[in-house]
């Protein structure tokens, strides 16, 4: 049975950064397919705010040309009536007293201002916000991360966002806890008696969480270079994906009662640090190499600078410190210019104590459940079977396969469409608590801490390759081997 769909609240959605490519990639089409799927009220408006000159004409064109593979034509020319566009530098008074008005036309709405710009512009914009009143009300405002390069800037950010709206207003948005299966984890976990009894270091070897792009860091490059791949990628998106994989059943889905257990799993990560990140992590940055069947330039030449040592690979063996995880290795990896695009978690299950078949009928391979993140969402449960047919017993490793798509006979929305309305109904369960944030950073922090101080540049990868070699060895010296199954 398909699910419906239930229209919200009616709303004001502002876009900082409107002309970025976040928006004009992910956050428009997003509430475009929620529009012609019935769910946005006639009287919503989207606002996209940027430097640039232009007027709701100029701004409408621009997104009839982004929008323009979406869907019909005819919808499309409705949906952009709802659009408009104001110019606006978050660190200059001029034009926000005539925004302010815009806004307070509508003062029933629910107001929401996503800040898709960086970083540095978050306390500037929410300081004007809150010059004007606009956090009053039904004010909330959404955080893009990363928020901030380490604990402090982190802090300081928080602590100038909180002036202004406080934490039931603060959306701090990752985008993969609105994908499906990240979801769907809660649903296998917690709504089948099959796997939580499992669900622990007597019966689970290891945990692997990739998240791998064909993409090189392109016109992002110098953005990149500020950041890396620990920040960009491991310690929001794979330490959240780690955090739902790991917590305990919390006593609802309740939004604190699910992020208090995601909380007390990063504070039971064990720490890497300098005395054992040689070890424990690998860092690596892509050289030219053949990717999706093209010669592609490397990092330092795409960036233009070749003394920069920041990370575009990154492989971490993590370990949680408490009764249920004990002594399983969590192996995660992340990087750009890897050989295939996908986003997945694997859980290995301990081989069977002792074999009772003969040699000749071929070897047991440990169960796995392979959650698909990305490209096509679904699940996996690798099982271990006779082969059918006659001529004795021959074992075959082949998977339960569930995808979404086929399943359902729908495709699935993008995250961004479920964390943009679950924004304007209020409801924070997909989104990151402060002190998440917090414990995060006081984890990933001594990792980076620990490389600057060892003064080794990243390991050399080419492109199209799974990464360093040395990431390699960091799970096979345990016995175990990466997931790189594409079937």
């Amino acid at each position: 049975m398909t699910a419906t769909s239930q229209t919200v609240e009616a709303f004001d959605l502002v876009i900082f950064g409107g002309t970025g490519d976040l928006a004009l990639r992910k956050l428009l089409p997003a509430m475009f397919h929620r529009f012609v799927d019935g769910q946005l009220p006639a009287t919503s408006r989207i606002i996209g705010i940027a430097r640039e000159a232009l007027d709701d004409d100029g701004y409408r064109s621009q997104l009839r040309t982004s929008l323009a593979d979406a869907g019909d034509a005819a919808k499309l020319d409705t949906f952009l009536q709802q659009v408009f566009y104001r110019s606006l530098d978050a660190r200059k008074d001029e034009g926000w007293s005539d925004f302010a008005t815009l806004i307070g036309e509508y003062a029933d709405h629910v107001r929401v201002f996503y800040l898709s710009t960086s970083p540095e512009l978050f306390v500037d914009i929410c300081g004007r916000l809150g010059n004007y009143k606009l956090n009053e009300g039904k004010s909330r405002v959404v955080l893009e991360k990363p928020i901030g390069r380490d604990l402090d800037s982190a802090n300081q950010i928080n602590d100038a966002v909180g002036k202004v709206f406080d934490e039931s207003q603060t959306f701090r948005i990752d985008h993969y806890l609105g994908k499906e299966t990240v979801q769907n984890l809660l649903a296998l976990r917690f709504g089948n008696a099959l796997f939580e009894p499992l669900w622990n270091n007597a019966h689970i070897d290891h945990v692997q969480i990739t998240v791998a792009e064909t993409l090189g860091t392109g016109n992002r490059s110098a953005y990149y270079d500020r950041s890396g791949a620990l920040r960009d990628m491991v310690q929001n998106h794979i330490l959240q994906l780690l955090c739902m994989v790991a917590m305990e059943p919390p006593s609802s889905l309740a939004p604190d009662a699910v992020r208090d257990e995601k909380l007390k799993v990063l504070h039971s990560l064990k720490p890497i640090d300098d005395s054992n990140a040689a070890q424990l992590s690998v860092r690596g940055q892509y050289r030219a190499g053949v990717a999706e069947g093209a010669k592609v330039p490397g990092y330092l030449d795409e960036l233009g600078n070749q003394k920069s040592g920041t990370e575009t690979f990154v492989a971490l063996k993590a370990e949680i410190a408490n009764w249920r995880w004990a002594g399983v290795p969590f192996y995660l990896r992340t990087g750009k210019r890897l050989p295939d695009r996908v986003s997945e978690i694997v859980v290995a299950f301990k081989p069977v104590p002792h074999s009772i078949f003969d040699a000749s009928a071929g070897t047991l391979a440990q169960n796995r459940l392979v959650l698909r993140l990305q490209p096509d969402e679904g699940v996996k449960l690798w099982l271990t079977i006779k082969h059918p047919g006659p001529g004795g017993l021959r074992l075959r490793h082949v998977p339960l396969d569930m995808s979404f798509a086929e399943a359902f006979g729908v495709s699935q929305p993008d995250a961004y469409e479920r964390l943009l309305l679950d924004v304007v109904r209020g409801n924070p369960t997909l989104f990151m608590r402060r002190d998440e944030v917090e414990a995060a950073w006081h984890w990933a922090g001594p990792i980076l801490a620990a490389w600057s101080a060892s003064g080794e540049a990243p390991r050399p990868y080419s492109a199209g390759s799974w990464g360093p070699s040395a990431a390699v060895a960091l799970i096979e010296r345990d016995g175990r081997t990466w997931n790189e199954d594409s079937e």
